[in-house]
């Protein structure tokens, strides 16, 4: 097996990300070394950073909640303490 059949079907296998951390419009052209200015930020742009950290701020506090969930201990009730 070559490297490259491994990402033949690399589509098929990752799958696409929530609304909010990327689109195809996002694919920016190479830099080259004439281009000496710095790029400025867009308001679009700015709207898509604050919308990945909402996204990413929320995945968080769902990670925590599960989190809490699973490590949170077991609930003893009066009748198993043999009283």
């Amino acid at each position: 097996m070559r490297v490259n059949e491994l990402f033949v079907n690399e589509s098929s296998i990752i799958e696409p990300g929530p609304k909010g951390y990327s689109s195809e419009g996002d694919d920016q052209s190479i830099l080259k070394l004439s281009d000496m200015r710095k790029t400025r930020l867009t308001l679009g742009q700015l709207q898509k950073l604050r919308q990945m950290n909402d996204v990413k701020a929320i995945e968080h506090e769902q990670k925590l909640k599960s989190l809490a969930t699973q490590y949170r201990p077991p609930v003893q009730d009066a009748a198993g303490m043999g009283m």
